[in-house]
């Protein structure tokens, strides 16, 4: 059986690869992949069904990443809210400390698309000392999100040496983890790395998925193994055209990520990171599937549609409306499409 670090090194990172395993020549990609890094390896390659599918449109450059003038390299102001290399100070409560530079799959609307995978994002012993004195110096951080890059495709022994150095500050109460491994590298998900994570609760994990294909037999087991370990899991999808941008696939994603123990979190409008805006949808769009999933599903699976605003001004809610007119009587439309209507408490009742 291959391990994980095996099907990390089998992966296309090249314009050869390209052309060689997924019979892809369009010579103009290699440009793409000189200015953006590409790595697909074999496990997720493996689920692209045809040219142009969704896992395909998630993994393989466009050359429309080089002819985007609307989008930013920062979107999320993030070199601006770091005050040491590696950690972003944006909420009063809570950081967002970097600790790997490396994916299991470069996805082609990351966020951080400017130096995931590239000497342009530097993280080593000293950023990461740096990022400790840092929240020992700040007792007001009582939450902390590991991210990158990708924090499990760190060596256990890595991991581990992490949460303790975090575990040892007093006023640190919560740790959380964003990865996409389950999703793009679940065979990385060993018994080993579970039982270190387990190690050091309270710690949640965020996952990615973003499309009902990306749950097969193998990233459901890596889930099931994170769950039995006590590690409340969620998901963050991002709405991208081509991918998901319908309610019925993003039904068919919510209630099967709920069948594998994983709370649908947040639906994302994508980020406005240069060399993305193909994948942008109007908010309008997002805002018309979250109507759709009210009502007809489990509000257990409905995600928050959200927005990260641009400048690192943080998440804002998108919801659709249902609220008709306010007064003493509040008029509302349910789910159906009825016109309800609920009393308002008066003053002295």
């Amino acid at each position: 059986m291959e391990t994980w670090q095996l099907i990390l090194q089998n992966s296309i990172t090249t314009l050869d690869g390209l052309k060689r395993q997924l019979d892809c020549d369009d010579t103009a990609l290699g440009q793409v992949i000189a200015n953006f890094p590409m790595r697909i390896n074999p496990y997720f390659a493996n689920l692209i069904q045809s040219p142009g599918d969704p896992i395909w449109k998630q993994a393989v450059p466009d050359v429309a990443e080089l002819s985007d003038t609307v989008c930013v390299a920062d979107p999320l102001g993030e070199e601006n809210l770091s005050p040491v290399t590696g950690l972003v100070h944006k909420y009063p409560d809570r950081v967002l400390f970097l600790i790997s530079n490396q994916c299991a799959m470069y996805c082609r609307f990351c966020t951080r698309k400017r130096k995931v995978g590239t000497a342009r994002m530097r993280i080593d012993d000293s950023t990461l000392s740096a990022g400790y004195e840092y929240l020992r110096n700040h007792p007001e951080v009582r939450e902390v999100l590991l991210s990158g890059g990708d924090p499990l495709l760190l060596a256990d022994e890595e991991i581990g040496e992490i949460l303790s150095n975090l575990r040892a500050i007093p006023s640190i109460e919560i740790i959380r983890i964003g990865t996409r491994v389950p999703s793009v590298l679940p065979m990385r998900i060993t018994n080993s790395l579970v039982a270190i994570l387990k190690a050091h609760h309270p710690l949640y994990i965020n996952t990615h998925f973003n499309h009902p294909l990306e749950i097969t037999k193998e990233s459901s087991l890596a889930c099931t193994m994170l769950a039995d370990a006590g590690i409340p899991l969620g998901c963050q999808t991002v709405l991208l055209k081509g991918v998901n941008d319908n309610a019925d696939t993003i039904k068919q994603l919510m209630l099967a990520l709920l069948r594998i123990r994983v709370k649908p979190y947040y639906l994302f409008q994508a980020d406005l990171t240069r060399g993305t805006n193909h994948f942008r949808t109007p908010t309008e769009t997002g805002i018309a599937i979250m109507r759709k999933l009210y009502g007809h599903i489990s509000g257990m699976a409905i995600p928050t549609l959200a927005l990260d605003a641009p400048g690192g001004k943080g998440k804002i809610p998108l919801t659709p409306q249902f609220i008709l007119q306010k007064g003493k009587n509040l008029l509302f439309e349910n789910y159906r499409g009825e016109i309800c209507t609920y009393p308002e408490a008066g003053e002295g009742l």
